[in-house]
């Protein structure tokens, strides 16, 4: 059985999108594959490496791709799943020719402001969003 093309796209490819792959593939593995990209990549956000590698997932060695890449590629996705903070919707990347799209209102972990542990807490709350995010799209998308 072909596994279910997903894309996850923010801007930078550096936190939301990374974490949305991971999680996919994680707990979608066999029945999904999953890849990410942003439209003005970035380098990948050590919170979002942090508080992954406290769920027992290593992102730590994940490649940041640009979407301009995959479409000039002509890689073809199921679902097209931006993951942009309301506040900056309008800068993801539209990725055409897809049948089915998602929006995510996830905020941004390279905005949060305060101590350390102040943006670590906030990104354990973005990563606790995202995973239930997930198996929510899984058992809609692929229930059984």
């Amino acid at each position: 059985m072909n596994k279910i093309r997903v894309l996850f796209l923010c801007v930078h490819n550096s936190a939301r999108s990374q974490m949305a792959e991971a999680y996919l593939n994680e707990i979608g593995k066999g029945s999904f594959e999953a890849e990410s990209a942003g439209f003005e990549p970035g380098s990948l956000n050590p919170l979002a490496v942090e508080v992954m590698k406290e769920d027992g997932i290593d992102i730590s060695g994940n490649k940041i791709d640009s979407v301009y890449t995959f479409f000039s590629e002509k890689r073809f996705y199921g679902y097209i799943i931006t993951v942009c903070d309301e506040s900056k919707a309008q800068k993801c990347p539209i990725f055409p020719g897809v049948p089915v799209r998602y929006h995510w209102d996830i905020e941004d972990p390279a905005i949060f402001e305060g101590t350390y542990e102040e943006k670590l807490a906030k990104t354990r709350t973005v990563r606790g969003k995202i995973k239930g995010m997930i198996k929510d799209f899984i058992d809609e998308v692929y229930p059984g």
